[in-house]
C-alpha cells in the first residue's frame, strides 16, 4: 500500500529523483521487479528493507554506475549517468584511501569535482568541525576507528556540494554518538536544499527519515511517513514486565495455542548486488535443507487468527527486561494480558500502552510475505551450566598500551544464565576488554575470574569452554561455508558423530541449506554474521562472546539472532555482548556504558532510562532545522536532536527551563506546535551518560 507519494502526473516536473516501473535481472535472477517511487528536494527519504531485498542494485542505478534492465530513472531532470557531477555516493563498503590523512582524501575528492582553493577551506573546515573531525587532519584514514572514517566518507560526498546525496548503509558499525553526529549533519544539509537517499538496518535512525518506502523482494511494498506507517499497521504496543519473563512468555503464548513465539519461513537467497563478490546465492537444489524440523511464530498481522477467535495478542517479542506484546486493541489486550498472568500466578510489575516501533511495521510486513527466516533449536547434547553462578569477574582490569590506557579498573561480573552487554563509543575499550577475557590479550594490570579460573586463561581447557564471535569477519573468505564449517568443529573438539547435525543446524538456521559449497567471501555481510554466529557456538561453550555479532545484519535476522541468543542463555550459557545498536541492547538482562576505558553506569535496561536526571521533551516545530541551530547555540549540543519532523531535548529541568525555550524560540520566530514528556530511549540515555562522563 502506497501510503504518501507525489501525484504521477506533476513528479517528474517536482522531485530531485522519479523511478516508475524500474527493473533489473542478473540472468535468472530478477533483483528489482518494477518499482516506483518519487523524492522531493530537501527530502530525507528512507530505503529499508533486509539483506537482498534490491536496495544497493537501486542505488548503483541511481547514482549512474550501472544500467537499468528496464523502466525510468530521472535524476536532477535527467538521466542518471548525466546528472553524477551533481551527485554524492556513500557506499557500503568505505571508499576512501588509508595511506591518504583526512585532508588529503578530502583535498582528492574535492579536486575530482573541481573544488580548489579558498571553496575548499572553507567547505572542508565547516563540514570537519560540524563532525568533530577537525582536529584530526592529519590523521591517516587507515588509523581512523569504524565511525570517524565513514564521517569522511559524508564528508567527502558533501565537500562538492552535491544536489543529490545517496547514502547506502552509511552508518553501519559506527558507534551511537558517532551516528546522532551523522544524521544532525544530514539534516542540516537537507534543510540546505540537498536530497537525500539513505539505506539503514537500524531502524530507531530510519524514524529520522521524512519518508520511508519500505523494500523487499525487489518490489516497494509501502511508503509514507513513520506516522503513517505506524497508523496503517493497526496495533498498539504493550510492554510488560513481570517476575518471570520466561514464565511469562508461555502462558501469553499460550493463549494462541503454541508454546512460544518461533519462526515459521525461510530466509531468501540475496540480491546479487548486495554481495561482496556482486555473485547472486543460487537457490537450494531439490530435497536439500529440510531435515530439521523447524518451529512456527504467531503471524504479525492484522486481524491474525487467535485460539478461540478472541485473543487480542498478535505477537510477543522478549528483550532483556521485560516484554512487547503486540495488540489488536490496547483495553482487550491490557485486559487479557492481566487475567493470563494472574490465572499462571504470576506477578505482574508493570504494564504499559506504547506506539508500535518502526521494526514492529517492518517484521508485520515481511512476515506477511513468508519472509521470516528459519528458527531451528539448537541440538544441543549436553545440560548446560547452573544459573546464577559467576562465569567472569574482573576487578580491577587494566590495559596500557605504552602511554595509552584504553582500560581503566574495570569491574565486571556475569552470571551463567546471564546476558550482560557492554556498550560504548568506538575507542571505549570494549573490545581490548573482551580480548583480555578471551586470553587473546594479556593484562596489565587487575584480576580476571573466567569459568573459576584466574591464570593461564589461554589453556586449550579454558578455551574450549568459550565461544568468541569477533568484531570482524573471522572465517576464511577463501573457504566455502562447509569448509570453514568443518575446520571451526575441529578446533572446538565437536566430536566427528556429531559435526553434521550441527553444521546442518548452521546452514538452515542461515538460510544456506544446500549452498554450503559457496565461498563465505561470496556472501552478503548479513549472511557472512549468521555463518559466524554458528560457527562459535556449535561446540555447546560455557561463555559466549559477541563482538558486534549483528552489525549490519537486518532485523528479522536480528530478531533471529536475539532469540537464539537467549535461548542459549536459557539453558545456562553466560553472554557478554557488545553492539551499536541500542535497541537490541534492551536485550541485555545487565549492561554497562563504557567511556574512555571505564565503566560510568551499569544496570538493567529499564533501570538505566530511569534514573536519568532530568526529562526528554518531544517538541514538534514547524521549522525543525532552525529551531534545532537556534537551541544548540544555547544548550549544550548534545541535548538537542533532531527525529525526523521533531526533536528531542534533554532538560534537566524542565519545569523551568521549558518556559524559557517557548519564550526563546518565540522571540526568533520559531513556531512551537507541541511540545510533551516522553521516556528516555536507551539512545537518549546512552548519549547522556557518555557526554555527561566525557565533560566531568
Amino acid at each position: 500500500m502506497v501510503l504518501s507519494q507525489p501525484p504521477a502526473a506533476i513528479a517528474a516536473q517536482t522531485s530531485a529523483i522519479a523511478v516508475r516501473s524500474l527493473r533489473k535481472r542478473y540472468g535468472a535472477v530478477e533483483a528489482l521487479k518494477g518499482i516506483d517511487f518519487a523524492v522531493q528536494p530537501g527530502e530525507i527519504f528512507g530505503l529499508i528493507g533486509p539483506d537482498g531485498a534490491g536496495k544497493t542494485t537501486t542505488f548503483q542505478i541511481l547514482a549512474g554506475v550501472m544500467e537499468s534492465t528496464s523502466g525510468e530513472v530521472n535524476v536532477l531532470g535527467t538521466a542518471p549517468r548525466n546528472a553524477r557531477l551533481d551527485l554524492g555516493y556513500v557506499t557500503q563498503k568505505f571508499s576512501l584511501y588509508a595511506d591518504l590523512s583526512i585532508e588529503e582524501n578530502m583535498r582528492y575528492s574535492a579536486g575530482l569535482r573541481q573544488v580548489e582553493g579558498a571553496e575548499f577551506e572553507s567547505r572542508a573546515r565547516s563540514l570537519l568541525q560540524r563532525v568533530d573531525l577537525d582536529r584530526f587532519r592529519d590523521r591517516l584514514a587507515g588509523q581512523l576507528s569504524g565511525g570517524m572514517k565513514q564521517k569522511l566518507a559524508l564528508c567527502c560526498a558533501l565537500v562538492a556540494r552535491p544536489q543529490v546525496l545517496l547514502l547506502d548503509e552509511p552508518t553501519t558499525g559506527v558507534d551511537p554518538v558517532s551516528r546522532r553526529e551523522f544524521w544532525d549533519l544530514l539534516a542540516a544539509v537537507a534543510a540546505e536544499g540537498v536530497t537525500v537517499v539513505a539505506a539503514t538496518p537500524y531502524l530507531d535512525e530510519a524514524e529520522r527519515c521524512h519518508r520511508i518506502a519500505l523494500i523487499y523482494a525487489g518490489e516497494i511494498q509501502q511508503i509514507g511517513t513513520v506516522q503513517e506507517l505506524r497508523d496503517n499497521l493497526g496495533l498498539r504496543r504493550m510492554e510488560v514486565r513481570a517476575e518471570s519473563l520466561d514464565e511469562a512468555e508461555r502462558a501469553l503464548s499460550q493463549v494462541q495455542g503454541t508454546e512460544s513465539p518461533l519462526f515459521k519461513g525461510a530466509a531468501t537467497a540475496g540480491d546479487p548486488s548486495d554481495s561482496i563478490a556482486s555473485e547472486a546465492i543460487p537457490p537450494a537444489p531439490p530435497g536439500k535443507g529440510g531435515g530439521l524440523n523447524r518451529g512456527t511464530e504467531r503471524p504479525l498481522s492484522k486481524g491474525a487468527a487467535t485460539a478461540g477467535d478472541a485473543s487480542a495478542i498478535v505477537d510477543i517479542q522478549t528483550f532483556g527486561d521485560r516484554l512487547d506484546v503486540m495488540v489488536t486493541d490496547a483495553e482487550r489486550g491490557d485486559q487479557q494480558i492481566r487475567a493470563v498472568l494472574a490465572q499462571h500466578d504470576i506477578a505482574l510489575k508493570d504494564l504499559r500502552q506504547d506506539e508500535p516501533t518502526l521494526e514492529n511495521v517492518f517484521v508485520n510486513q515481511l512476515r506477511q510475505q513468508g519472509l521470516d527466516p528459519a528458527y531451528l533449536e539448537f541440538p544441543a547434547y549436553r545440560s548446560g551450566k547452573e544459573k546464577g553462578g559467576r562465569a567472569i569477574d574482573t576487578h580491577r582490569l587494566q590495559k596500557t598500551f605504552g602511554s595509552f590506557q584504553a582500560v581503566k579498573g574495570v569491574d565486571i561480573t556475569v552470571r551463567y544464565g546471564e546476558i550482560y552487554g557492554l556498550l560504548g563509543a568506538n575507542g571505549a575499550g570494549k573490545t581490548t576488554t573482551i580480548k583480555m577475557l578471551c586470553g587473546l590479550l594479556p593484562a596489565s594490570g587487575g584480576e580476571i575470574e573466567l569459568a573459576g579460573q584466574t591464570s593461564d586463561l589461554n589453556r586449550s581447557e579454558v578455551r574450549s569452554r568459550i565461544g568468541y564471535m569477533s568484531q570482524k569477519f573471522t572465517l576464511y573468505d577463501d573457504l566455502t561455508i562447509l569448509q570453514n564449517l568443518e575446520f571451526y568443529c575441529g578446533v572446538y573438539g565437536v566430536p566427528k558423530k556429531l559435526r553434521r547435525e550441527k553444521i546442518d543446524w548452521v546452514l538452515e538456521t542461515c538460510g544456506l541449506a544446500g549452498r554450503e559449497n559457496l565461498t563465505t567471501g561470496s556472501l552478503p555481510g548479513g549472511w557472512k554474521q549468521r555463518v559466524s554466529f554458528g560457527a562459535s557456538v556449535m561446540h555447546e561453550p560455557d561463555i559466549l562472546f559477541l563482538d558486534e555479532p549483528t552489525s549490519g545484519v537486518d532485523p528479522l535476522a536480528r530478531r533471529q539472532f536475539w532469540r537464539l541468543i537467549r535461548d542459549f542463555a536459557r539453558r545456562g550459557t553466560a553472554i557478554l555482548v557488545t553492539t551499536h545498536y541500542l535497541e537490541e541492547a534492551e536485550n541485555c538482562n545487565t549492561m554497562a556504558f563504557m567511556v574512555a576505558g571505564v565503566i560510568v553506569a551499569q544496570g538493567s535496561p529499564s533501570g538505566i532510562k530511569t534514573s536519568q536526571p532530568g526529562q526528554l521533551i518531544e517538541l514538534v516545530s514547524g521549522q525543525t532545522q532552525a529551531a534545532s541551530d537556534f537551541l544548540k547555540e544555547r544548550l549544550e549540543p548534545w541535548r538537542v536532536a533532531i527525529f525526523g519532523d521533531r526533536l528531542h531535548l534533554v532538560l534537566d529541568h524542565p519545569e523551568r527551563e521549558l518556559d524559557e525555550i517557548h519564550r526563546w524560540l518565540a522571540e526568533a520566530d520559531i513556531e512551537v506546535q507541541s511540545a510533551r514528556p516522553i521516556p528516555f530511549s536507551l539512545e537518549d540515555a546512552f548519549i547522556g551518560i557518555v557526554q555527561r562522563a566525557e565533560g566531568a
